[in-house]
């Protein structure tokens, strides 16, 4: 689990998974590593000799569910399974915590994300579509 040793790399890759799905982050990078510290909520990735290279992290259960979110590897070091064994480790730990579910939200337009996670044992429920107003 990511610690306050981590919380600068939380809050660069916060910011970071915001810019790739095109949205941009929900709340202050720096606010959110705090939260994610705090809280325990984010599963790290890490090689043999310690080093992180992707995160998942998990929102507060509501109703028995919990879901996976967000789930970032650095562009450099995609393809090399990591993020898959973070989703892994973020589900152990959600299961652990009492979830009944664990959920996540693909991006359809993704078949890479959305392929892992079917290999991992997660099933299409829903598709959901964002509107912006202004």
């Amino acid at each position: 689990m990511a610690g306050e040793r981590d919380r600068e790399r939380l809050a660069r890759w916060y910011r970071e998974f915001g810019a790739a799905v095109g949205g941009g982050a929900v709340q202050d990078h720096g606010a959110w590593a705090d939260a994610q510290v705090a809280a325990g909520s984010v599963t790290l990735w890490e090689t043999p000799d310690g080093t992180p290279v992707a995160m998942a992290g998990l929102t507060p259960m509501v109703a028995g569910q919990i879901r996976v979110a967000p789930v970032h590897t650095p562009p450099h070091l995609r393809g090399r399974g990591y993020a898959g064994a973070a989703v892994v480790g973020a589900g152990r730990a959600a299961r652990a915590a009492g979830a009944a579910e664990v959920l996540l939200f693909a991006d359809p337009d993704s078949p890479t994300g959305t392929a892992l996670y079917q290999r991992l044992g997660y099933r299409p429920v829903a598709d959901f579509a964002e509107y912006a107003f202004r």
